[in-house]
């Protein structure tokens, strides 16, 4: 019986163990349930989004003051027109680069200290441009480069959150996490472009980078101190395994033969290409249709509209799947709204419209498409939770060449045809085939498991 007596202690020790494991355990278990052992308890979730959130705002302010200082740092160092389309276009060539790597980097050390490091880094390259700029004679290179390595910095954000999301959180509250993160985006947009305005009237283009790097600073150091210096971060550090860090080719293939994901990764390139281009050249687009309109009017109000949509969108689709609908079945839902519904109000924009209704048309547009946020974009969190972040980066890295591209395109069509018609025809267009192709072939079951039911490490 005594044997009997510390045999049952010794089993309830070991089963607290495992539910200290189940809470506190970093990225890098490749046991089943190791996708539950990654989670964050809830009380530590409720303090992670806020701050993700704020994080995401700040991120978009830095990467927005160069284009919204654009005009002043051109006057003061006599840069043409051609020099700052090469200033603000470094940045994009770096934001490719690191998509794939900050998510695999994120999926084996967890999303949370590559966005600490990234945070850093970034915070100091934007508080310290003003120094670059007058370091030398060589300005526009300084810039140029300054603007590749924020991209390079930056381009391991979203797959960082699309890791975290995958690995911390529950099936039914990822949408609302991502959505919750993307509409930082747009607070972000319009507070570099309402506060930054006004701060480069009042203080010169320079202040504006001061005050952005020192918010970021600030977020990266309470990030350190209140959020990575726990039990989350030390288990990271412990199980990470060099071994697993190496890339299969042969695995990696065998995640593309599944049409799931290519159809996820194909929405994904249509609906970043279709975003890139609303973007650029809407602000164009009012100007020269109606050039005595106010101008903060069709610059703000689009994105102020934005941020309630994304949220309630991801609120939606987490009320769908915890009510029992399939996962799938929301996943393209979401994804009909934000491609779909989305291309009707653009098509609206091809004929003759007066100005009201063309900031109404283009406000429900860009608010609708917010859906993917809930759809395609949190979809890859269900097809491959062990590698979430690399393959998010892989296809966003993809979004945002293809978005290069047609933005060039775009421009393009304006010169030969000067008619918006055929650039709103070809952002339906992509739209409509990117939806079907999800809508046929994609899903939602996880497909990075082998046959024997082991995950898939990549």
């Amino acid at each position: 019986m005594a044997d009997k007596h510390v045999s049952v202690e010794c089993r309830n020790d070991f089963d607290d163990l495992l539910l200290d494991l189940k809470v506190y355990a970093g990225n890098g278990s490749t046991g089943k349930n190791g996708r539950d052992q990654n989670l964050w308890p809830r009380p530590l979730a409720q303090k992670w989004v806020p701050m993700l959130f704020i994080g995401t705002c700040l991120l978009y302010c830095a990467r927005m003051a160069m284009p919204i200082c654009a005009v002043s740092m051109a006057s003061t160092f006599h840069w043409s027109k051609s020099d700052s389309g090469l200033v603000m276009g470094g940045f994009f060539w770096g934001y490719c680069l690191t998509q794939i790597l900050g998510g695999h980097a994120s999926d084996k050390v967890g999303g949370e200290w590559v966005l600490f490091v990234s945070a850093v880094l970034w915070s100091l390259i934007t508080a310290g441009t003003p120094f670059l700029a007058r370091l030398g004679s060589q300005t526009l290179a300084l810039m140029t480069l300054a603007r590749f390595l924020m991209g390079i910095l930056q381009g391991v954000f979203f797959p960082s959150l699309a890791s975290l999301c995958s690995q911390r959180v529950v099936e039914g509250e990822r949408g609302l996490l991502m959505s919750t993160m993307h509409s930082g985006s747009y607070l972000g947009t319009l507070l570099a472009g309402g506060l930054g305005s006004l701060m480069l009237d009042w203080y010169g283009w320079e202040s504006m980078f001061y005050a952005i790097g020192f918010l970021s600073g600030l977020w990266a150091l309470i990030v350190w101190k209140y959020f990575l210096k726990g039990k989350v971060a030390l288990k990271q550090m412990e199980k990470s395994d060099n071994s697993e860090l190496k890339m299969s080719g042969r695995r990696w293939m065998s995640l593309f033969k599944k049409p799931s994901v290519w159809a996820m990764i194909f929405a994904h390139m249509c609906h970043c290409s279709t975003s890139y281009t609303l973007l650029s050249w809407l602000p164009t687009y009012f100007k020269e249709s109606f050039p005595h309109a106010t101008g903060w009017v069709y610059n703000v109000i689009p994105w102020l509209a934005a941020i309630p949509l994304a949220v309630g969108g991801g609120f939606v689709s987490d009320f769908l799947i915890n009510k029992g609908y399939s996962v799938a079945s929301v996943r393209k839902i979401m994804q009909f709204f934000a491609m779909g519904v989305s291309s009707m109000f653009i098509m609206l924009l091809s004929g003759a419209v007066r100005f009201p209704s063309a900031v109404i048309f283009v406000s429900a547009a860009v608010s609708v498409s917010t859906f993917t946020s809930s759809g395609v974009s949190v979809n890859v969190q269900d097809l491959t939770p062990s590698c979430a972040g690399a393959l998010y980066g892989f296809m966003n890295m993809l979004g945002a060449f293809m978005g290069l591209v047609m933005v060039s395109l775009s421009g393009y069509l304006i010169d030969v045809t000067l008619s918006w018609t055929t650039v709103f025809s070809l952002i339906i267009f992509v739209n409509a085939t990117g939806l079907t192709v999800f809508l046929i072939f994609g899903d939602a079951h996880r497909v990075d498991l082998e046959d024997n039911g082991e995950i898939i490490m990549v």
